[in-house]
């Protein structure tokens, strides 16, 4: 029997910015399978981990994570506003992170 994902994926879009400001304290994420802001209310309030690896080990472990917590929908196709304990840097744009299906509210 093989392993049991205990979480969604999602990938960063980027900041949260206007035309020529950009907000890096809040970042967008297209979470898999939510394509609608309806969908997205059973996502907030979850905690969002982003897990990259660096060069240098601590603690014997060359993996870091950064966390967060998903905030609210942004517009209607599902993409949800996150702020995250660092704010992530611009090579995250792109990359998936983690949706953990806690704190649940079921």
């Amino acid at each position: 029997m093989g392993s049991t994902r205990l979480y969604s994926k999602g990938r960063v879009l980027g900041h949260k910015r206007a035309k020529r400001n950009t907000r890096p304290n809040t970042s967008l994420i297209q979470i898999e399978g939510v394509t609608t802001k309806e969908d997205a209310q059973f996502y907030l309030g979850k905690r969002v981990a982003y897990v990259y690896k660096a060069k240098r080990e601590v603690q014997g472990s060359k993996v870091r994570v950064i966390w967060g917590r998903v905030t609210r929908p942004h517009g209607n196709s599902g993409v949800v506003k996150s702020k995250f304990r660092s704010n992530l840097p611009p090579r995250a744009f792109g990359e998936s992170v983690r949706v953990m299906l806690y704190p649940s509210t079921v």
